[in-house]
């Protein structure tokens, strides 16, 4: 008899998750190459899981799991960091990256549990909305790969500055690479949100004239506001300064990311708890 994929729920991918970083900690005390791919395992049994929460949930409402609710927008930012982590993993199995990313994932999949899970209904404006949830979700994306190399450059740069052993089977790239890569993603992130924020204004302006009009002071767009701005401010900063120390661009963006990240992740969980 086949499995039904109804049955796939939110815990079978988190139980998978913490799994992987489970194994993957032992990195720390004894590593071994069988190990990390027993991490890995896990880890792609639960993007399968993942996957198919995400078709099924899809299929019931007939939208966009990026358009489909705050539960499905948490979601699909953790399937977009487990199939990011697992493509360089596989690649490069020296590194140890689970250690920074799965935690983060972990409490992606964990909030969901929390927020609503009501799909909004399909209508005229589905078009506009999946342009904008798109270029949101990428551009928050875009905001924990920073916070995610920020840690790890810090990392890396206190190791180097103490000049401590690396960790065998927990190899990182260069503090030149961690740099590049995070100047990048805050640079890429930037200009998403700037847009996915403007379609959301237009979206807003649209929707007054159809029977679910939407609230500019609502708590998602408030979020999202003050998300830009932070990100517009490391934005600038990251242009104009005079070859800036990578260690000071690592500490900036941890606590703007991090803080922005936790920011919607805590009002949107809180905001369920009190619907629920």
């Amino acid at each position: 008899m086949p499995f039904p994929l109804q049955n796939v729920t939110l815990f079978c991918f988190f139980a998978s998750y913490l799994c992987a970083l489970a194994v993957e900690m032992t990195q720390f005390f004894r590593p071994s190459r069988i190990t990390r791919w027993v991490s890995i395992g896990f880890t792609l049994a639960g993007l399968a899981a993942h996957s198919i929460y995400l078709v099924v949930r899809s299929r019931q409402s007939g939208l966009a799991p990026l358009v489909g609710s705050m539960h499905d927008w948490l979601l699909v930012l953790a399937w977009l960091g487990v199939a990011g982590y697992l493509l360089i993993q596989i690649a490069n199995n020296r590194l140890g990256l689970g250690i920074f990313i799965l935690p983060i994932v972990l409490v992606f999949v964990g909030s969901a549990y929390y927020v609503g899970s009501e799909h909004r209904p399909r209508d005229q404006l589905y078009a506009m909305g999946m342009f904008h949830a798109s270029t949101l979700v990428l551009g928050i994306a875009g905001v924990f790969s920073s916070l995610i190399l920020s840690m790890m450059y810090l990392v890396q740069h206190r190791r180097l500055r103490h000049k401590a052993p690396e960790f065998e089977g927990q190899h990182l790239f260069s503090l030149e690479r961690l740099a590049r890569a995070n100047w990048w993603s805050v640079v890429v992130a930037a200009p998403l949100l700037t847009i996915g924020l403007a379609s959301g204004v237009w979206l807003t302006l649209l929707s007054q004239s159809t029977e679910r009009p939407v609230n500019l002071a609502s708590t998602p767009f408030v979020i999202c506001g003050l998300l830009w701005a932070a990100m517009m401010v490391l934005f600038a900063w990251l242009l104009w300064s005079r070859r800036p120390q990578g260690r000071h661009v690592a500490w900036r963006t941890m606590w703007a990311c991090g803080f922005l990240l936790a920011t919607i992740v805590m009002l949107e969980v809180f905001s369920g708890i009190h619907h629920r």
